[in-house]
């Protein structure tokens, strides 16, 4: 084990010690091997030195005292690129069934929906669906799923089927008993469903409402809340937020200007996902807006709007897993979001061209767009 400085680093050391930056971000985990821009976010940082496995020269040494036979590096080499291959293979698979069910999900809700009020909603077909798509929730990404088949005209479908998704992850990040989860996941797939009562012109229509449409609109808790009454195999709580999900925490929701705990925790659940794809789904008046500023308006809304602690564990776990994502700037430059501040996880830096740009410090800049 050597301290060295970082001007003296080169790719293919390993660290044996965690780096943190000066405000105590984890920058490096122990255990990594240097890349080239790895070298970057260190002198950004001003680190000055890091403990590696080895010195150069031994590293050299180690490298130079044992050469592998041409044969064998060519074997291990076509052994290497068949084992990366094959998780790759294997995860276009996953993704590629999470998409099945996700359609197999929309087709039998925009049915459910289309159907309720005329019939009973289908609510043991659609619990096993769910638990289809729930199956296949390991390979759901919130910030980058997108439907294969969005139309704009199935918003509503396209919302309740994310929202539930999203919820059903939330309720878990959240440390809700897992006797809830389903629960949860119903809530979100019902919380709207009385907008199949609202008059579609009103529902449709791109232009501001009158006073009197804005308040049929605000109907739609209610209506929502008789209808799933009368719905078996839900409890109270998935009821609650339909009638719910538009109350905020300091009452100047409605229907009924609830109140913190007041507001059922399903429904404050609930609200979180709801707005995230609302704003970030195409829409036939509104394009959609970029995940990442999508979530520093969540975050902005915690005060006072939506329950802070729920909204502070969303933002964490959506955000924590995507260093190394490719992303669009509102400058359409691409590039490779490189470390994410725990205290600032919307505003990553970013390695773009070999540059190191740090949207905490230029915030003219952010991200318009995930691309993988």
């Amino acid at each position: 084990m050597t301290s060295i400085p970082v001007a003296e680093l080169k790719p293919g050391f390993k660290i044996v010690n965690h780096v943190y930056s000066p405000l105590g971000g984890l920058l490096l985990q122990k255990g990594k091997v240097l890349l080239p821009r790895d070298l970057d976010i260190l002198s950004a940082f001003l680190i000055q030195e890091v403990e590696i496995e080895k010195s150069p020269a031994s590293a050299k040494n180690s490298q130079a005292a044992s050469p592998a036979p041409e044969t064998g590096n060519q074997s291990q080499a076509a052994s290497t690129k068949s084992d990366a291959a094959h998780p790759e293979a294997e995860l276009s698979l996953s993704v590629s069934a999470l998409h099945q069910e996700y359609d197999r999900m929309l087709h039998l809700t925009k049915s459910a929906f289309q159907s309720v009020l005329a019939a009973d909603l289908p609510i043991y077909e659609l619990r096993r669906q769910l638990e289809a798509l729930t199956g296949q929730m390991k390979h759901y990404k919130v910030l980058t799923f997108t439907p294969r088949n969005m139309n704009e005209y199935d918003y509503l479908y396209h919302n309740a089927i994310l929202s539930s998704m999203t919820s059903y992850l939330l309720a878990q990040w959240y440390g809700l008993p897992q006797k809830d989860w389903m629960q949860v996941a119903f809530a979100g797939l019902l919380h709207d469903i009385g907008n199949t009562k609202v008059d579609p012109r009103i529902f449709y229509n791109p232009d501001t409402l009158s006073e009197s449409e804005a308040e049929e609109m605000r109907m739609h808790t209610t209506y929502g809340y008789k209808q799933l009454r009368k719905t078996s195999a839900i409890n109270e709580g998935v009821r609650l937020t339909a009638l719910q999900h538009h109350e905020k925490m300091d009452g100047s929701g409605y229907p009924f200007h609830l109140t913190g705990d007041k507001i059922h925790i399903y429904a404050r659940i609930v609200a979180v996902a709801d707005i995230f794809h609302a704003m970030t789904l195409n829409r036939r008046y509104r394009k959609a807006q970029s995940p990442y500023l999508v979530l520093e308006q969540i975050k902005s809304e915690a005060f006072g709007k939506l329950d802070p602690s729920i909204v502070q564990t969303f933002v964490e776990k959506v955000t924590q897993f995507h260093n190394g994502m490719k992303v669009r700037l509102n400058n359409d430059m691409t590039g490779e979001i490189v470390f994410s501040d725990r205290n600032h996880p919307t505003r990553p830096m970013v390695s773009v061209n070999g540059e190191i740009i740090n949207l905490m410090q230029d915030t003219s800049l952010y991200i318009e767009e995930v691309l993988s």
